[in-house]
């Protein structure tokens, strides 16, 4: 008998734990997908370290899959202690490492960059759908979908140094994704802007692009450089 009690005990603690992980992935209305040029990233007054694995592509890299709220608030650390387990995204790591690479220093293996992310932001996204390796896959899948570089270089906007119209830049990612990006730049030493990150919105299931409620205030030159990598 006491062990049955004990049992139910567990089946309930087990069924409010659960649910409030639904509450809290609730509590947001789309998703920001985040790329970002690396070349601007290292080309800046701060440094980077490529991974361990060696230099990245030149390819834009996830930064990260944020919840966000139509107010432009945002939840995140919403369960610390749900920290990143490496074992549930094994089967991902080579396509983290590829995709998702970490340009901080010290050089890493990534593993702290993509921890950080599912900690601030993926732990606000639980559901029955999107566990740790869920986060991670959609995000990878989600790239598959918006292949940034080569809708800028087929509108002749290529990593070059050279300047392009602000305005070109959005055009071509709407033309290749159907929906207005935001954008982000940063300046570097010489104080020229320069595409840095690229902002697309998602539905909260993280699988499918939609037009922004809100695009990110971010600001930027209306000619920004495209710097080499």
């Amino acid at each position: 008998m006491k062990m049955k009690l004990n049992f139910s005990i567990l089946i309930k603690l087990a069924i409010i734990q659960y649910l409030s992980v639904l509450c809290i992935a609730e509590d947001f209305g789309f998703f920001y997908f985040v790329q970002q040029w690396p070349g601007s990233y290292c080309d800046t007054k701060h440094s980077c370290c490529y991974p361990r694995t060696g230099k990245p592509v030149a390819d834009f890299g996830i930064h990260g899959l944020w919840p966000q709220n139509e107010d432009g608030s945002y939840p995140q650390n919403c369960n610390r202690d749900n920290a990143l387990d490496e074992d549930q995204i094994s089967d991902l790591t080579s396509s983290l490492q590829k995709d998702w690479p970490s340009l901080s220093c010290p050089s890493s293996t990534g593993f702290r960059f993509w921890s950080h992310e599912w900690e601030k932001h993926g732990t606000c996204a639980e559901s029955e759908e999107i566990d740790q390796h869920g986060y991670f896959e959609a995000a990878l899948k989600l790239k598959e979908k918006a292949n940034l570089l080569q809708a800028l270089n087929n509108a002749g906007i290529i990593p070059d140094d050279e300047f392009y119209d602000l305005d070109s830049i959005k055009e071509a990612i709407k033309d290749a994704t159907g929906f207005t990006p935001g954008i982000e730049c940063n300046i570097d030493a010489s104080k020229n802007s320069q595409l840095y990150q690229v902002f697309m919105c998602v539905d909260i299931s993280g699988s499918e692009f939609i037009e922004c409620p809100v695009l990110p205030k971010r600001r930027c030159a209306s000619k920004v450089q495209f710097p080499k990598f």
